[in-house]
């Protein structure tokens, strides 16, 4: 049996507004969609209703890829709060989370070589919160799973260029985590 090569993909798309962020996301779950891939979406709640509405928009049947497992919905609020202790995120926590959604999507996964697409915004939202030690350090363990996984990562970030140039050095930390840098 040969072994296929990991290669790393983890993709973070900076947003200059919502409905950016949603074209964006909901192209990125389409792709993955279509190629037989599970989707895990971890968004707040806002940005899961219109994606939700915008994928049903483009004829995706929502509550079949649900059944199927498929499409994963994970709340932002609710990850976070599984996963950080303090100010920081536990990485026992976030290995554990992040294995059972890794194994239950990858069985959901049609094709050969199961693989995964996974988009978020936790990371943007500890920044967003104050917490940018704590979103580099997100980045960083996604990273790690990242080389380590079939699966595709896309962060999104909704933020202006002023509010990217107001902390110059932590969206140079959180460039440096992904494989490719993209601005909308």
């Amino acid at each position: 049996m040969r072994k296929e090569k990991i290669t790393r993909k983890h993709e973070v798309q900076f947003y200059s507004d919502d409905a950016s962020f949603q074209v964006g996301f909901s192209r990125f779950v389409e792709t993955a969609l279509g190629a037989g891939r599970t989707a895990v979406v971890v968004v707040a709640e806002p940005h899961r209703k219109s994606l939700i509405q915008r994928l049903r928009e483009h004829g995706v049947d929502i509550g079949i890829i649900i059944e199927q497992g498929r499409l994963i919905v994970v709340d932002v609020a609710e990850m976070l709060a599984t996963i950080m202790v303090d100010d920081f995120v536990e990485p026992v926590r976030f290995s554990k989370v992040t294995s059972g959604l890794l194994a239950a999507s990858t069985k959901a996964s049609k094709g050969e070589h199961p693989a995964v697409a996974i988009c978020g915004e936790c990371a943007p939202t500890l920044w967003a919160q104050g917490r940018a030690d704590a979103a580099v350090q997100l980045e960083h363990l996604w990273d790690q799973i990242a080389g380590t996984h079939s699966l595709d990562i896309l962060c999104g970030y909704v933020l202006t260029r002023p509010e990217l140039e107001a902390d110059i050095r932590i969206y140079e930390r959180i460039c440096a985590e992904h494989s490719a840098v993209c601005h909308l």
